[in-house]
């Protein structure tokens, strides 16, 4: 050991530089050893465990929502540990265990498109880091020179043939107090496991129906809620009159919480029938009155204003548009949108004074553990999450932690006993945290030679900053919100985006790619407007005025992929690109429309997010976004009426059919040197392509979505 411990730090360098690649990254190594106390004998490092017959197990502190997170965090350790991959697992981070040692998984929060781009480099380093002590330990026992080893599927080998598992090196390799500043990745060119496509974890168990989700839990002597909160947000509880289930044997609580009404049964759809039998009288509010008109008014008078907060000035935009030859605008408008997920919220606690157990779906188990400990008054090293894959998130589970609040209350009420809150569909379509309302108005301004010279974008909408993370609120301007605009990447020498904040009574929430789905809607759908007024193809006037090479290249790939300059009768294209979540995307879409009746053909996406870990999961998630783009493009909005959401269930709220659903392209176009999100990024370009395109076949500019609103549906 002591030959080990006593190399100069200049000779460990080289060592690890032999058996680890060329890249040399700041790394902390004190973070990755294991708990002093050794709670867990199997821990190597907190991210890695190593079992007695030689399996790995990985820790993964994000969630995996379906978008394969839980398979491609797992590779990145992999790759870098030299595990086996048939026998190396993931099993979830103990949000506990995490909390009580001082946050030591770092971010628990899945969202943004950041679960890998976000983790890639303190997962690798873990995994390089355990390798290392591993590779140490074996130096040691055979008395070499550590540069003498090498790792390999789960063994250290000795460059004379002998080789040990990683399990038999387990309890010397704990031991090492290896501190050094820097660790060692390998090369791009290294990799054997990022950039393939192994079996996704968690399919198998989804497919054969194994899977238990939060919804499927079941404890001894479990009951279960059912809930209603107020329908016009901020009423509260007036009355109750629950005469007709006052002898109802089966009903074990009703609680009056002032925001909802609660009815614990033994059986959940007991809970739900009695409580949609009761009466419940609400308070008035302010805002019964308030309705998709009254809110479309209240946005429109956003764009009135004289002057709004300024996110983006570049050149001398007004004096620009005082001199134009010619003044182009148009507005384009969107309207809230659910989350929809296919398990609706729900949470199981069980609540003691000294302890809290929650079972969920998160997208934050962090934040599932704060909204525990806030409502019980129970200290937060004693809330205990377990977390399951969730049926959907889309960012309805991440900030937003009103169903396990709601929970723990109602446990808080039975002490001792799990309590299971199934939200209804229809509390979960009422309920919803939507994607904000917003309003563009879109102007340019030309020359006598229809050369375009200044161009703005004035923004009305909700944010949901303001509620959720102040700090993304600068000089009353949502960074979020004015995503598109603030990072335009088309050169023009006087552009402007103003925004100006219009916040309802609907709770706004983070909704898939947010911002970049209306907000793109509108650049994209009016570069096309600006190329026509220009007589340009646009194609190549987004070629000529784009800045950035990969914007370029992305554009050129869906281009030829769907035969951009092909001439049909009956089907038109239209084309799109959008840089989101530190990714670069284009879409190209091919359709006919007939009696306002649209067959969409084809759909092209591609994405460069830099390094791909997963090319299979990366092309699911583009079919996906794909999916995702044309439902809400035709179908979906949540509408208000009297301060109520209208909409209750899928039939009202519909969403995109199978029969709906065309032939999609994907194209994975990765340039490395960076790590892109992949979730969110496809749908961006997808909904201004299908606008652009049915503009090329009709004449007619879309300007406002859902287009089923305004006679349009797919065949």
């Amino acid at each position: 050991m002591d030959n080990i411990q006593n190399e100069s730090k200049r000779r460990f360098l080289i060592n690890v530089g032999t058996i680890s690649g060329s890249l040399v990254l700041g790394f902390k190594a004190p973070t990755l050893l294991a708990s002093e106390k050794d709670e867990f004998p199997s821990e190597l490092t907190h991210w890695i465990l190593i079992n007695e017959d030689n399996t790995t197990t990985v820790r993964i502190a994000r969630s995996e929502l379906g978008q394969g997170t839980f398979t491609g965090l797992v590779q990145l350790v992999c790759e870098e540990l030299e595990s086996d991959w048939d026998t190396t697992k993931p099993e979830y981070a103990d949000v506990n265990m995490h909390i009580k040692r001082n946050r030591i998984f770092k971010s628990m929060s899945t969202g943004g498109s950041r679960g890998i781009r976000d983790s890639q480099q303190y997962i690798r380093e873990a995994g390089a880091f355990a390798r290392n002590l591993l590779l140490m330990a074996a130096a040691e026992k055979w008395n070499v020179n550590v540069d003498e080893c090498y790792a390999q599927k789960s063994h250290i080998f000795h460059k004379s043939g002998k080789s040990l598992k990683y399990s038999q090196l387990l309890s010397l390799a704990k031991k090492i107090k290896f501190k050094s500043d820097f660790i060692k990745l390998k090369n791009p060119d290294e990799w054997k496991i990022i950039g393939t496509s192994p079996q996704r974890f968690d399919i198998p168990d989804k497919v054969n129906g194994k899977q238990i989700f939060a919804s499927d839990v079941i404890l001894p002597k479990m009951v279960f809620a059912s809930i209603m909160s107020a329908p016009v947000f901020g009423a509260k509880v007036k009355k109750i009159d629950d005469q007709i289930i006052k002898d109802d044997k089966n009903i074990l609580k009703i609680i009056n919480n002032e925001t909802f009404v609660a009815i614990v049964s033994n059986n959940w759809w007991r809970a739900n029938n009695a409580l949609n039998k009761i009466k419940i009288e609400w308070t008035k509010t302010d805002n019964d009155n308030v309705s998709s008109k009254s809110i479309s008014d209240f946005l429109t008078s956003g764009l009135e204003t004289e002057s709004s907060p300024i996110a983006r000035r570049d050149g001398l935009p007004e004096f620009e548009f005082s001199k134009a030859n010619e003044i182009i605008e148009n507005t384009y408008s969107s309207g809230f949108l659910n989350h929809a997920t296919m398990e609706p919220q729900n949470a199981t606690v069980i609540y003691t004074k000294n302890r809290v157990d929650v079972w969920c779906g998160t997208q934050n188990g962090e934040s599932t553990a704060v909204a525990a400990s806030k409502i019980s008054g129970v200290p937060l090293e004693k809330i205990y999450v377990h977390k399951h894959h969730a049926g959907g998130g889309f960012g309805r589970r991440v900030a937003h932690q009103d169903f396990t609040e709601q929970a723990t209350k109602i446990a808080m009420s039975m002490p001792g006993r799990p309590v299971r809150l199934q939200w209804s569909r229809e509390e979960d379509m009422k309920q919803g945290r939507y994607r904000p309302v917003s309003k563009i108005k879109m102007k340019a301004g030309f020359d006598k030679k229809n050369n375009l010279k200044v161009w703005s974008a004035k923004q009305s909408d909700q944010s949901i900053a303001i509620t959720v993370f102040p700090k993304w609120v600068k000089n009353g301007i949502d960074l979020i919100n004015t995503r598109c605009f603030r990072d335009n990447p088309y050169k023009v020498s006087h552009f402007l985006n103003e925004y100006s904040m219009r916040n309802t009574h609907v709770p706004p929430g983070f909704w898939r790619a947010v911002a970049h789905t209306n907000n793109p809607f509108a650049r994209e759908s009016f570069i096309d407007e600006i190329a026509n007024k220009a007589n340009k193809d646009p194609y190549e006037f987004r070629r000529d005025i784009l800045s950035g090479t990969k914007d370029i290249h992305l554009l050129d790939a869906v281009a030829d992929k769907i035969d951009w300059y092909r001439k049909t009768e009956n089907f038109h294209k239209g084309i799109a690109v959008v840089d989101s979540y530190g990714s670069y995307t284009a879409a190209a879409v091919e359709l006919s429309v007939k009696n306002k009746k649209i067959k969409v053909k084809k759909v092209v996406v591609a994405i460069n997010p830099g390094y791909v870990v997963n090319p299979d999961a990366v092309k699911a998630q583009i079919e996906s976004g794909v999916i995702w783009g044309l439902s809400a493009f035709m179908h979906e909005e949540i509408t208000i009426n009297n301060g109520k959401v209208n909409e209750s269930n899928f039939n009202d709220y519909p969403i995109l059919k199978l029969s709906e659903t065309p032939e999609i392209i994907p194209l994975i176009v990765p340039s490395g040197g960076f790590w892109g999100g992949v979730g969110e990024p496809p749908i961006g370009a997808v909904i201004p392509a299908l606008a652009n395109a049915i503009f090329k076949s009709t004449g007619v500019r879309v300007t406002s979505m859902p287009i089923r609103k305004l006679g349009f549906s797919y065949i």
